[in-house]
């Protein structure tokens, strides 16, 4: 068998704030894994984050593309085929998976499994090298590549014939783990009432799934008008413009209880990733509600304990609790039946040498969603 190699563009860390636009080679794959095309990778702030995780890698866990080459044993796919990147694949054989919880699988995940090099959901390392080294991809996919090496358990064939590469590509990320929250995680009934703090990808997320889970209610809450206004236009009801100097957003409080017959509503999802909000939302449910942090906050914070009277339940769900196999799935599904906007969420597309305007954007709460473009 020949072995082909592809030499493309990738972005590249050091790990000390810094990533430059260079070359790398794409090996074969291993039996496995698949070789993917890539055609677009979303963008959000896990990414930039990454650029201070202390370590050289390809930058990018989201993205959209086709299967370029298959290894041996793949079944399922076939080069061709549209796929969808997904980084928490499950092994399916370990106590978590065998628990249902296949989103923080034990031996596959980049978050709850072991280091990337002895990872079984990282693609084999000499598979993508820089200056003749292997390399690490971040989150076992490094989307932001012209060209990626996969596990096959990474991919999920994208059916839908209408849907654009880069409404795609932002699916398995920010649209997921809000989506997730809101159907896997807090389980949102008909009739209730939804609080949601921060309104950029994750939040315009949460906002679209609590209106196909039947909520009557869904208040939007954030610092930026525009982006109320796009809340609206998302499903939400009711919008509360939120101040800076509003600490713990305990005045935005008040107004969610005014509208919600005095009491609070019966769940609220923390999309900003401010530490200093991380319990907010236990001040915007009512007794026995549920607050949910979504934006995966890690930092240490406090709590007044007079937040949780009485009855309240806060859960910290990891990436909307996906099953990558039936939720990206339902998610495409719904994009057919036009049922929940994708393309929508994209405020502009980049290239890849444009990733620093991209970032730059991002941080300034500019975009909803912004997806880096491969020719």
């Amino acid at each position: 068998m020949i072995t082909m190699h592809i030499n493309c563009k990738a972005a590249i860390t050091n790990g000390k704030g810094e990533f430059q636009i260079t070359n790398i080679r794409v090996n074969d794959p291993a039996p496995g894994e698949v070789r993917v095309k890539m055609a677009a990778a979303g963008l959000c702030h896990t990414d930039f984050d990454s650029l201070n995780w202390g370590k050289q890698m390809i930058i990018g866990h989201e993205g959209a593309g086709i299967i370029e080459k298959t290894g041996a044993g793949v079944t399922g796919f076939k080069p061709g085929d549209k796929v969808i990147l997904n980084w928490a694949m499950p092994c399916g054989h370990c106590f978590q998976c065998n628990e249902g919880n296949q989103h923080i699988c034990e031996n596959n995940s980049p978050v709850t499994g072991p280091a990337w090099n002895n990872s079984g959901g990282h693609a084999h390392p000499a598979g993508s090298t820089f200056n003749d080294q292997p390399i690490e991809r971040s989150f076992n996919l490094g989307t932001m590549a012209e060209y990626t090496l996969v596990k096959a358990e990474a991919v999920v064939l994208n059916q839908s014939e209408t849907m654009s590469f880069p409404a795609a590509s932002i699916i398995s990320c920010g649209i997921m783990t809000g989506y997730g929250s809101v159907v896997n995680a807090a389980k949102v009934k008909p009739g209730s009432s939804v609080v949601v703090l921060g309104t950029g990808g994750v939040g315009l997320s949460v906002i679209q799934a609590a209106r196909l889970s039947g909520a009557a209610r869904i208040i939007a809450v954030d610092i930026n008008p525009e982006r109320l206004k796009m809340a609206l236009n998302f499903g939400a009801t009711d919008s509360i413009l939120a101040s800076k100097a509003d600490q713990g957003l305990l005045l935005a409080a008040e107004k969610v209880k005014k509208l919600t017959q005095g009491r609070g509503a019966d769940y609220a999802f923390e999309c900003t990733a401010i530490p200093a909000l991380g319990a907010a939302p236990l001040a915007m449910v009512r007794n026995a509600g549920t607050a949910i942090q979504v934006s995966g906050i890690e930092q240490e914070i406090s709590f007044d304990m007079n937040l949780f009277e009485w009855d309240k339940i806060y859960i910290n769900p990891l990436y909307g609790k996906c099953r990558p196999q039936i939720d990206l799935p339902a998610i495409v599904s719904l994009y057919d039946r036009g049922l929940i906007q994708l393309e929508e969420m994209i405020t502009r597309t980049y290239s890849l040498h444009e990733l620093q305007q991209a970032f730059d954007d991002m941080l300034a709460g500019k975009n909803a969603k912004g997806v880096i473009l491969f020719n």
